[in-house]
């Protein structure tokens, strides 16, 4: 869904372990790594969105992961022009995201990266809580800093 102002409606998925280190996973085919995250299906709340994502990203369940919370309000980031499709209708010119903070219950053994027929990610590895604001693709930085740094509270909770 992508709002009146062009935003796609999108949540953002932030796996921890009992470490404090956070899932991280390479986009299939690209040398491009990112947290889990997916738009918000017609009528879905951001909550069923985190769920349906996590399982056809992650393979996991959602009895394999506890939430612990997530971010107030939305967060949102532009796109560079040169990835805007000016073609498509309504234009989408960025996304505006509900972040999740999650624990990890189950064991490692319950990731199945090629759960659904076209999976996202070819990789993952736990890397510590502040890199992927480094290493994720340029025009998704300040978000990740922003909901990394509101959500982490929630990891010294537990």
């Amino acid at each position: 869904m992508i709002d009146s102002d062009g935003f796609r409606l999108n949540v953002g998925i932030i796996l921890s372990n009992e470490q404090g280190k956070v899932f991280w996973a390479r986009r299939v085919g690209q040398d491009a790594w990112q947290f889990p995250q997916g738009g918000i299906d017609h009528e879905e709340t951001p909550e069923q969105a985190m769920y349906r994502e996590l399982k056809e990203e992650t393979g996991l369940n959602p009895d394999d992961v506890a939430v612990l919370g997530c971010t107030d309000d939305w967060l949102r980031y532009r796109l560079p022009k040169r990835f805007v499709r000016r073609n498509q209708t309504p234009m989408c010119i960025g996304q505006k995201q509900i972040w999740f903070m999650l624990r990890m219950l189950s064991e490692e053994s319950s990731f199945n990266l090629a759960h659904c027929d076209k999976p996202e990610f070819d990789c993952w590895r736990w890397i510590d809580y502040w890199e992927p604001s480094k290493r994720v693709i340029f025009f998704k930085r300040k978000v990740y800093k922003r909901a990394l740094k509101e959500l982490e509270p929630l990891l010294e909770s537990v």
